[in-house]
């Protein structure tokens, strides 16, 4: 290369470099005054309107989300159903009470019904927060003290959840001691000895003596067991089992008919045969026509076996068996609808304590003599208000009744039903769990009721809310029941009548 063409060559690079220089030097000229405007945009929305965290506020009428803390939706969706139940929260309150006044723990992440209280009352807008979105992982980890590993990143079944919290608290409740003292067990049953006197006995502070340590959840039921032989008609002890939540499998479906809450319920109940059982008292009434005392075998026979409702709780978690299985031997979930309504009616499926025929004729006497015909307890009715004659289709059904029914949002419209103008056990729906997807993979979802207005907290809120994770929505009641159940949350209605007799028996 000649020697002026290698110079005219280094000047045309030195050039380029100092083009590249001024070019550099306004692009971060440039950069840095959108960066200063931007800084003032912030500066300005922070002083008008605060954190951007602060201004993402609870919409009204709604209720906190929770925080999906991997595929935690099972746990959300548990804890908003169980939040919708007011008779669950406040003996939680009842639960904890002793817990204020022990100065011992301090924390409340130590016990697992104190961590519980906690969510449900700030998801029932019972606390003073106005967050959006709450975390539950406090739960996770006060479990894991109660020795229940649950990962938050594998999926889980928010039913198993539901019998992991109420035997968990079972057990929290058990490590509680029943006794203060032992000299003064004698003392502690009689009313008039007050906390004073105690301590002066004791040579020292006594802990408060409550009940609520003795007394169970409010989903604690009874199941009765009753075997009878088919031959000697004799009926054996009744057996009862205890239970938080019913499990109902769904029966084989019907071509042309729905598949209702009430054909769940009565395949739970239906009674079944059971073969070859020894049965006492026909082995005694076979040994009676032996007159030389010979030895004989025990007779079998077939007994019939009914399961029936001994003790029915105040709150009612009723569990729909999805889960099925293919003649492969592959898991498949059942996808049918099951229709429920917003009341439920449980008196057919209560066990009743067997009444001998001469205390019944008695009392049947008594009643005649008390009524006539044509009156209720001696009030003359209509001969509409009357009783339907034995041989009447039933007009309820949980489950199955009239669209009108199933889209009235008020009370319970008991003077359309006869035959269930006065149902003892009578519930209503508070919150429904739904599950999507299949037996691998899904997500849980619900629906509960709104909090009351804290101007009147003993209401029942008529609107709807449609939960998932963290995401809150107003819904309807005909969306509620169109769903595809998996839990059902029930609440029972007492009548001014019971609430009377319930405050008594507080009293006595």
């Amino acid at each position: 290369m000649l020697p002026g063409a290698a110079a005219e060559a280094d000047g045309a690079v030195r050039r380029l470099l100092r083009a590249g220089a001024v070019a550099r030097y306004k692009v971060m000229k440039n950069w840095g005054v959108i960066g200063g405007v931007a800084a003032a945009l912030a500066a300005g929305m922070y002083v008008l309107w605060g954190p951007i965290t602060e201004r993402k506020r609870r919409r009204k009428g709604l209720v906190p989300g929770l925080l999906n803390l991997g595929n935690t939706c099972f746990m959300n969706s548990l804890l908003q159903g169980l939040s919708s139940c007011p008779s669950f929260i406040k003996w939680l309150e009842e639960f904890t009470a002793q817990y204020k006044t022990d100065q011992q723990q301090p924390t409340e992440h130590r016990h697992l019904s104190l961590t519980l209280l906690h969510l449900l009352r700030a998801l029932s807008c019972q606390e003073a927060t106005e967050d959006d979105v709450l975390d539950a992982s406090c739960l996770l980890e006060v479990l894991r003290m109660y020795r229940w590993q649950i990962s938050s990143f594998e999926e889980q079944d928010a039913h198993e959840l539901f019998h992991v919290l109420t035997s968990s608290l079972e057990d929290e409740r058990d490590r509680q001691p029943r006794v203060t003292h032992l000299f003064d067990v004698h003392l502690l049953e009689q009313p008039e000895i007050t906390q004073k006197q105690i301590s002066c006995r004791t040579r020292g502070s006594l802990p408060p003596v409550s009940n609520h340590w003795k007394s169970q959840h409010p989903f604690h039921g009874r199941l009765t067991s009753n075997m009878v032989c088919k031959h000697c008609e004799h009926q054996s002890p009744v057996r009862y089992d205890t239970f938080d939540s019913l499990s109902l499998s769904i029966p084989a479906a019907v071509w042309g008919r729905p598949m209702t809450l009430d054909h769940c319920l009565h395949h739970f109940i239906s009674s079944e045969s059971v073969k070859d059982v020894v049965c006492d008292n026909c082995t005694k009434i076979q040994a009676e026509g032996i007159l030389n005392g010979q030895s004989i075998e025990n007779q079998r026979t077939t007994f019939v076996k009914q399961l029936k409702l001994g003790k029915l709780p105040q709150c009612l978690c009723i569990h729909l068996q999805r889960l099925s299985w293919s003649n492969q031997g592959t898991p498949l979930k059942r996808h049918e609808h099951v229709q429920f309504n917003e009341f439920l009616i449980m008196d057919i499926y209560k066990y009743h304590i067997p009444v001998h025929k001469s205390s019944q004729n008695e009392l049947n006497q008594k009643n005649s003599e008390e009524t006539t015909p044509g009156t209720k307890e001696g009030i003359t009715v209509k001969p509409s208000d009357a009783e339907p004659p034995s041989g009447t289709k039933p007009l309820f059904m949980n489950g199955a009744c009239s669209s009108s029914f199933l889209m009235s949002s008020g009370t319970f419209p008991l003077a359309a039903f006869p035959e269930c103008s006065s149902p003892v056990y009578l519930y209503r729906l508070m919150a429904v769990v739904v599950h999507h997807g299949d037996m691998h993979s899904g997500h849980f979802v619900t629906y509960r009721r709104s909090p009351p207005s804290p101007k009147n907290p003993v209401s029942v809120s008529s609107q709807w809310l449609w939960i998932s994770d963290d995401t809150v929505r107003k819904a309807s009641l005909q969306e509620v029941l169109s769903s595809s159940a998996y839990l059902l949350f029930y609440e029972r209605v007492h009548s001014r009548v019971q609430h009377q007799s319930l405050e008594l028996r507080a009293e006595e």
